[in-house]
Order: C-alpha cells, then structure tokens, then sequence
C-alpha cells in the first residue's frame, strides 16, 4: 500500500529542508501524493511572536514556491498547497475569509495555543517547562482544568468548521509520557474525548492519525490514542495518515505503527487528499 503525507513542514517554518527536498524525498518512497502545511502566520492576527510559524513577509514566497513545485513534479508526483492554520478562540480560525481567498487546496485545523483564565499564553506541545509554568501560573496548578479548557478548544474547532482535515486531536499528549500530567484512565478525561468523537462524526469531518510524536521522539504511539481512535471509528469518523513531517526522511516516518492502529481499533481503509474540490477517496489498510 503506498500513502501519501499532506502535514509537513519545511524551512519555510520550523521544518528542515526545502520544498523540492520533500518532493524528491516523497517521490523516491513512492508517496501517491504530497502536501505542504507551513504553520500559518500568527502575529497581524493575534501579536503572538513565535519561532515556528510562518513569518507574515514570507507567506507569498512558500505560496509562490510550493506552486511552482507542482508545475515541476506535475505528472510525476501530485502536489497540493496547504496550510495548518491554528484556532485560538475569538483571533484566529481555519475558517476566517483570508485562507479562502488564497488558492490553497487544503487546510489542517489544529490547536496549539492555550489562553488560561490568568498569565501568559502557551502550546500544549512545546517544552516541559513551559507547560509546567502554563498550568502553574495560568490554571493555578490544576492540571484537570488544562485539560477541559484544551478540549473545549478542540470542540470549538470541530463545531467553527473552515478545515479539510483536523490535526493531530489529542496533541495535549505530547508531554504526559507516563502519565506525567494527567491519567487518560480517569473518567473525566474519558468523558471529554467521547464527546469529542462524537461531536466529530455528527459533523463529518476527516481527522489525521499524526505519528509527528513518533518522529520527533516525544511520544510512543500515534495521535489519537489508541482508545480515542475506537470512539472515532464508533463514530464513523474517517482518518487520513499523516506523518507530520519536519524532515524529508520523515515523509513516511512510523506509517507501519499508525496502520498497525487503526486495524485495532477497527478500521479497513485510511482517506486519501486528491485534490482541491474533489471527493475524499478511501484506500485498504494492509493486513
């Protein structure tokens, strides 16, 4: 089975490599398809400064260089133009009127930021210390509060809509190897992600299974885990294979695990990207 990665990243923002690097890498693995998904710029929106978004002077140079890229690979390998637009509540949405008017073929809906009730702004997903200091200063030390205003977020995403495919879901993941935050087991976080995959199959939207933890040594398995994934096969909800790709060696990085997933919780068939205004077309697992 070949599959493709429509989540990537390049040195456009915080990825390693160039735009034509990842084509050639993805067409040497045999990808059916590649997309490109810089982490759309923040600051005109939101004043929030980071190393890891696109900056706003160079959105029309990836624009112009991932077009180019498709007229240069057209007939050998199919490449679309994207971005993973983050949602902040009331500053920025996948869904706002700019990304509409930009030709993309596709957007990734993802959560990343928190604005807790008090202190600074932080990511879910950035260094441990940050989270400490996040949960700490701005949720006055209670852990199950980051977690509920997390979700909320997520179910704001899902409900606003604006996105072709929703990244990486349970992102908050990322730092709670062995339970260092927060226990999956406890029945208000099994609460929170049955009503998000719920949620998501009342409005028919595509989720990614991201192995981006995988590649990057953070976690051990893919996002969504394991018993979020049976709730959204419950639910009927379709999943698309991404690797969440920083490098181009990673174009591919732990599809076998993220596969070996969804067959657990029972799927048979993963989503494939075919293009801007075209039907979603599904493709057999391996067995």
């Amino acid at each position: 089975m070949k599959l493709a990665c429509i989540h990537t990243h390049t040195s456009f923002c915080d990825g390693e490599g160039s735009v034509e690097d990842f084509c050639q890498a993805a067409y040497e693995k045999g990808l059916q398809s590649l997309g490109f998904s810089a982490h759309a710029p923040v600051f005109r929106k939101t004043g929030i400064k980071t190393g890891w978004n696109l900056p706003e002077e160079n959105l029309e140079a990836y624009l112009d260089a991932v077009r180019a890229a498709k007229k240069r690979w057209e007939g050998k390998l199919p490449v679309y133009l994207g971005l993973e637009v983050d949602f902040i509540p009331g500053l920025i949405s996948p869904g706002d009127k700019d990304y509409k008017e930009m030709g993309l073929d596709y957007t990734i809906g993802s959560v990343h930021f928190m604005i807790p009730p008090k202190g600074a702004l932080f990511t879910v997903d950035g260094p441990i210390a940050e989270l400490e200091s996040g949960i700490r200063e701005g949720f006055g030390g209670d852990t199950e509060a980051l977690v509920n205003a997390y979700w909320d977020n997520e179910e704001a995403l899902i409900s606003g809509g604006g996105f072709t495919v929703l990244g990486h879901i349970d992102l908050i993941r990322k730092n709670n190897a062995k339970n260092r935050f927060f226990r999956e087991e406890d029945a208000y976080y099994r609460r929170r992600i049955e009503k998000i995959a719920a949620l998501a199959g009342q409005r028919r939207i595509v989720v990614e299974i991201n192995t981006g933890g995988m590649n990057r040594k953070r976690i051990d398995s893919p996002y969504p885990s394991l018993p979020l994934l049976r709730l959204l096969k419950e639910n009927q909800v379709p999943m698309v294979i991404n690797a969440d790709a920083h490098k181009p060696g990673d174009l591919d990085g732990h599809y076998k695990e993220a596969c070996e997933a969804m067959l657990l919780a029972g799927y048979t068939e993963t989503v494939l990207f075919s293009g801007s205004g075209v039907p979603l077309r599904t493709c057999s697992l391996c067995t």
